[in-house]
């Protein structure tokens, strides 16, 4: 017979004083109640020490794959926002449009789907500085005089005039909605206006030689260069430049047009107008009127 114990016997007496103490302990503990939360048995494939199955375990989970593997490819296709900016995903050779974010020319350049309310008044002469034209059963802004009252209160060529004092100008004349003009108060003319419906703007970069990639002949672009910013973003030939970054540029000469390029900021928008439709808006007025009378400002944002 030995003086000291057995590993086994040393093994037995250590899992007795353990089960001792665990019945001590539950006896105090109060039962649970009635409606409080008892956790449920794990059901087959999910371990239970884990309140939350992984992704892995979920599997085919409501017709998706969520595997990790698979979480991981499709994160890599949303597109990351940084500084209120747009990041657009890359296509095949690139960018399809620059990430321009808040650009004051781009600002300048914009065109409202909506109506707008314009408020006039006549000049010392009687005049507002607005010349229309009818198209397609519409009045449309055919000239602005510049520092006329017109051009102060922001009218641009191009734009639709949809009232005159509350009238509808749907199917008038250009004679007819002159007249209502003439005939209204010197004090307030009110008109509802819709932003330049026959134009369209394009946002492009200028490369490492400050070029956007199109050329231009009296005001009208001719062609495009190939792969420049300006292919890349849908500029088309055979339409007439009509802004450059929100300044109107129509009866300038091809020379002044490219000083305006050129000092352009790396970001900046070209609003053009297809030709057939500039042609029949420019129709009856000398390209010296425009260049004298029209407003070539730069617009306030």
């Amino acid at each position: 017979m030995s003086l000291y114990p057995s590993l086994e016997d040393l093994k037995v007496d250590k899992v007795m004083r353990a089960q001792s103490q665990f019945a001590t302990v539950t006896s105090s503990t109060p039962a649970i109640t009635q409606g409080e939360y008892q956790p449920q048995p794990a059901t087959q494939g999910m371990p239970s020490s884990s309140l939350y199955p992984n992704l892995e375990e979920l599997g085919d989970y409501m017709g998706l794959s969520l595997n990790s593997d698979e979480v991981q490819r499709n994160l890599a296709l949303v597109p990351v926002a940084t500084n209120n900016q747009v990041a657009v995903p890359s296509g095949v050779g690139g960018m399809v449009r620059p990430v321009t974010g808040q650009d004051v020319g781009i600002r300048r350049a914009e065109i409202r789907p909506g109506l707008r309310e314009v408020i006039l008044c006549k000049d010392q002469d009687g005049k507002v500085g607005l010349r229309l034209r009818d198209i397609d059963n519409g009045v449309f802004v055919q000239l602005v005089q510049a520092n006329s009252p017109a051009a102060l209160a922001g009218l641009r060529f191009g734009d639709q005039v949809l009232q005159i004092n509350g009238q509808n100008c749907a199917g008038w004349s250009s004679d007819k909605s002159h007249k209502a003009l003439k005939a209204s108060s010197a004090q307030r003319i009110e008109l509802i206006v819709r932003d330049r419906p026959f134009q369209r703007t394009v946002t492009m970069h200028k490369d490492s030689s400050g070029h956007v990639g199109f050329i231009f002949k009296n005001g009208r672009i001719t062609s495009l260069v190939k792969d420049g910013s300006a292919a890349r973003n849908g500029l088309l030939t055979e339409h007439n430049i009509c802004e450059i970054n929100g300044q109107n540029v129509i009866g300038l000469k091809d020379t002044q047009i490219k000083d305006i390029l050129n000092s352009s900021p790396t970001a900046m928008t070209i609003t053009i107008m297809p030709k057939f439709i500039y042609e029949h808006m420019i129709k009856r007025m000398s390209g010296g009127l425009l260049k004298s009378l029209m407003d070539h400002s730069v617009p306030e944002v």
